[in-house]
């Protein structure tokens, strides 16, 4: 008998050896030894509290920026998903979202609501879960700049405050405790004219699709940007930009439009998406002596 045998009864769905490649953008990757879904909130806390604390547990949005190793992923999935969680409310000039809502549409909301400041949610492929555990970011602006506060639940299934001084924010990366499921997160905006934040919105996502390979099976930026330099451009004047990667069999590639959008153009294996990285990450070094780091988050056995 294995952990498996023994999991919490729950309300939502709790499936077995459940392949993960349909949940995430680039769809590649092997399957979750058991993936949960839960109903809400409470579901997700008794599912904690009762589940024995040596199985480990991963936590997973939309899938936009995280590559799942072709081994699959050890103990429990959780994917916030569904309308519990993607719930967005707004308040004077607050607005507070489930962890599992489209960072998209939280920017949409803010210009309903009349709030500036979180148009640059329009821009980035991903939930707020997410957004919160990397300090995510682009055109300028980063989530530390207008969140008030989150809570989650523990493995313990103890709910957890943070304010924003809490989360000890850096360029893509927060001090909070790995472990930590967020929930909801609350940000407080700039009031202005509805039609003057849609606008600026709308900008953002123009010059998103004319400049990002949204439409490809992609997993957004593949390496946070060095200290004083872009990515995007070590990358492109290393040579790797359109390139197929020979020793992947021309299964992964950087995009033609951004050269630090890795593309999965066929039927590419994530061992093949990740080597792809790992081999641009070498060459980069050897030219420039620059170390590239993964933005994407790489999770799973490798085999």
């Amino acid at each position: 008998m294995t952990w498996r045998d023994n999991l919490p009864d729950v309300r939502g769905k709790l499936l077995l050896n459940e392949p993960l490649a349909p949940f995430t953008w680039f769809r590649v990757g092997g399957n979750a030894e058991a993936l949960f879904i839960p109903a809400d909130a409470h579901d997700l806390a008794d599912f904690l509290k009762a589940l024995d604390p040596s199985v480990p547990v991963t936590v997973l949005g939309v899938g936009s920026n995280v590559i799942v190793r072709d081994g699959g992923v050890e103990g429990v999935v959780i994917r916030l998903a569904g309308r519990p969680w993607a719930q967005i409310t707004t308040d004077g000039d607050t607005i507070t979202a489930g962890a599992g809502a489209l960072d998209s549409m939280v920017a949409k909301a803010s210009a309903k609501a009349g709030l500036a400041g979180l148009e640059f949610y329009a821009g980035i492929p991903g939930t707020i879960g997410g957004a919160l555990t990397m300090n995510a970011g682009c055109y300028g602006s980063e989530t530390k700049d207008v969140l008030v506060s989150a809570w989650g639940l523990n493995r313990k299934g103890e709910r957890i405050d943070y304010g924003l001084a809490d989360f000890g924010y850096t360029y893509r990366h927060s001090q909070a405790p790995a472990d930590i499921l967020w929930v909801e997160a609350t940000y407080r905006g700039t009031p202005d004219a509805p039609e003057a934040v849609a606008a600026r919105i709308g900008e953002i996502t123009s010059r998103r699709e004319t400049t990002q390979p949204i439409r490809e099976k992609t997993g957004g930026s593949t390496f946070k940007n060095p200290p004083g330099h872009s990515s995007w451009k070590l990358v492109d004047e290393a040579g790797w930009r359109g390139k197929l990667h020979a020793e992947t069999g021309g299964g992964a590639m950087f995009s033609d439009l951004h050269s630090n959008f890795m593309i999965n153009p066929g039927e590419a294996t994530a061992a093949d998406i990740e080597g792809l990285g790992e081999a641009v990450r070498a060459d980069v070094l050897a030219k420039t002596g620059i170390q590239l780091e993964w933005e994407i988050k790489r999770i799973g056995r490798a085999t």
